[in-house]
């Protein structure tokens, strides 16, 4: 969903018309209360924003967007006028990601959007953690080995997930019961040796990786054995 906030209703109504004619859903708003409204209902995936709107402008609502916990990463887009200059630069220093000189092409308007939404995938792809051979991929909640995919439970994933981000760093098993089985858990210690064993059986030869630290705990150690 994109949401244009324009007042200019010939150019709003071409902005959404060309938009889903490109494959995006769009919607429309003369000015910032209807759109405060509908953000509170449905959150787009990027906001085309003019600057000249009446009641509160563009920039104040870019502000705001920037934050706000629940709105600061949605990639917005100023629509400036070409001739100033001003106006462009303090969009760009208040957290806008790219801007567009009015007038602009429809098909420019839509190029923008398009690098715009690329540039701002990895926020909402979840990063990936390598730890020799062994590969988390947070988004797609997957591992593999070496390039082999494995398969694992909800604790051992968050285990071994736990492990792999602090490299080196030693837990205890009351820590590990703690941060991935939760504090009111009710189990006994027993049950992290049980999950590792079943880990390491499963990671194959990087099940080494896994370290035993007598009288202690576990830790993960950056390579595995050769």
């Amino acid at each position: 969903m994109i949401y244009c906030v324009e007042d200019d209703s010939s150019i709003r109504e071409l902005m959404i018309y060309t938009l889903q004619m490109s494959g995006f859903e769009a919607r429309g708003f003369e000015e910032g209360t209807a759109f405060w409204s509908s953000m509170k209902k449905e959150k787009p995936e990027l906001i085309v924003l003019d600057i000249m709107l009446p009641g509160e402008d563009g920039i104040s609502i870019l502000k705001k967007l920037r934050t706000s916990p629940d709105t600061e990463d949605i990639p917005v887009i100023m629509a400036t006028a070409k001739s100033s200059e001003y106006d462009t630069v303090i969009g760009l220093d208040s957290g806008a990601d790219d801007y567009l000189a009015k007038p602009f092409g429809m098909m420019e308007m839509v190029s923008r959007i398009k690098a715009v939404l690329r540039r701002s995938s990895p926020k909402q792809d979840r990063k990936q953690i390598q730890c020799g051979n062994i590969l988390i991929d947070e988004g797609k909640h997957t591992v593999t080995v070496s390039g082999k995919a494995i398969s694992l439970t909800l604790k051992e994933y968050e285990l071994l997930k736990l492990l792999a981000e602090n490299t080196g760093q030693v837990f205890t098993r009351e820590n590990l019961l703690d941060s991935v089985w939760g504090i009111d858990f009710a189990g006994e210690t027993r049950t992290v040796d049980v999950h590792i064993g079943t880990l390491r059986t499963k990671l194959d030869k990087c099940g080494d990786m896994i370290k035993t630290v007598r009288g202690v705990g576990y830790k993960m150690e950056g390579q595995e054995n050769e």
